[in-house]
């Protein structure tokens, strides 16, 4: 029998951002093949007249509703006004069975609020890289603690790499603990015919903060081209592309490296169908779904061995290196040009994802914790 789940969450895209906690969103479309979902968002707007604004609609056939609250330079306010927020679009929804949240910030205090107000158990979700062990000096005590305590309320949290467990276990986190996986549309990422070029085509496309390091990137194809390599580099995302571009023009680099702004979903799908390589050069990842989403196009990476990147770049499947080793980054780059690294054939790479990452396999995986939770409550400390 379908259970009725709802979906909150700390990061959820918005009308102010467009595809922040895109991940969250399709958590929730993979477990909505098995069970009845609903999203329920707050987020605050500076430039809003009223207090609160409803925006109601179904997205992807779930019905998610997001509810705007009028923003101030007051934090104390402004989180008080987002719980209220939760509250007045929770009386919207149907009764939920129990509530999927994400992220372990202070949004998700309304979680505990509905345990202990209406009984309600609630399982976690965590992406946040501010938990992982290497990041945990450089977060703030009530951060910390914030997230402890709303995880040890948790029936179970679940972070999406061993990494990230790990992280999240040295906080004093008791609740059980299981690693499910960021979720690929296998049906959007596939693999399709590239038509045969003469340049080597790599791909890179993130936030392009500054800790993904884009302008690195691109400096290496830069060298890889003057060193007689025939190269191109496809870079985007929602993040600073004027930058990037002055540097790729400031090169005279325009005719083979193309910056490109935020694409949808499908588009970024087309750029890795028409790609060679993925290149991700970050300092720190909890996951890296565009790994995965390179693979279900059957495309290699080559990426940094941060964070929970190792979990998921299996021998053949890729080339791992250091952070912040620019010489690395060329001679892999180089090796993959000169065809001396040796890779699984892309059907593989797909079937991997399929196996372990598709939205049949990440909702089977969530529905199997939804029922261990729900079997028992007396066992969930809804007292």
């Amino acid at each position: 029998m379908r259970k009725k789940i709802l979906f909150i969450s700390s990061w959820f895209p918005n009308k102010l951002e467009p595809t922040n906690g895109n991940f969250v969103q399709r958590h929730a479309e993979a477990v909505s093949k098995l069970q009845d979902v609903e999203i329920l968002h707050a987020m605050g707007d500076f430039n809003q007249q009223e207090i609160y604004l409803f925006d109601d609609q179904s997205i992807n056939d779930i019905r998610t509703l997001i509810v705007y609250y009028k923003n101030t330079g007051n934090p104390i306010l402004n989180f008080f006004r987002r719980m209220n927020a939760y509250k007045k679009g929770f009386s919207k929804m149907q009764r939920p069975e129990l509530v999927h949240a994400n992220v372990l910030h202070n949004s998700m205090l309304f979680a505990v609020y509905l345990k202990k107000r209406y009984k309600i158990p609630f399982v976690i979700t965590e992406h946040w890289t501010s938990l992982q062990t290497e990041n945990h000096p450089k977060t703030s005590a009530i951060i910390k603690k914030t997230a402890a305590f709303i995880a040890n309320q948790a029936s179970y949290v679940l972070p999406v790499s061993e990494n990230l467990k790990s992280g999240l276990k040295k906080l004093g986190i008791i609740s059980p603990m299981k690693v499910i996986s960021n979720v690929v549309d296998t049906e959007v990422f596939t693999i399709a015919n590239k038509e045969r070029e003469s340049e080597i085509n790599f791909l890179h496309l993130s936030s392009l903060i500054p800790r993904k390091k884009p302008d690195k990137i691109i400096e290496t194809v830069i060298k890889l081209h003057e060193n007689g390599y025939a190269v191109k580099l496809e870079i985007g995302g929602d993040g600073d592309t004027e930058t990037l571009r002055k540097l790729v023009h400031r090169r005279k680099a325009d005719h083979y490296i193309n910056v490109f702004d935020a694409i949808s979903y499908q588009e970024v799908a087309e750029k890795m169908q028409q790609s060679d390589c993925f290149i991700l050069f970050s300092e720190n990842e909890t996951q890296g779904c565009v790994i995965l989403e390179s693979y279900a196009c059957g495309k290699p990476v080559i990426a940094t061995n941060v964070g929970g990147v190792p979990e998921f770049v299996k021998p053949g499947f890729g080339i791992l290196i250091e952070k912040n080793n620019e010489s690395e980054l060329y001679t892999s780059m180089e090796s993959f040009i000169k065809d001396q690294a040796m890779f699984q054939n892309p059907t593989n790479l797909r079937d991997f994802v399929l196996e372990n990452f598709s939205k049949q396999s990440i909702g089977k995986a969530f529905t199997a914790v939804y029922d261990e939770v729900l079997k028992n409550p007396v066992n969930q400390n809804l007292s």
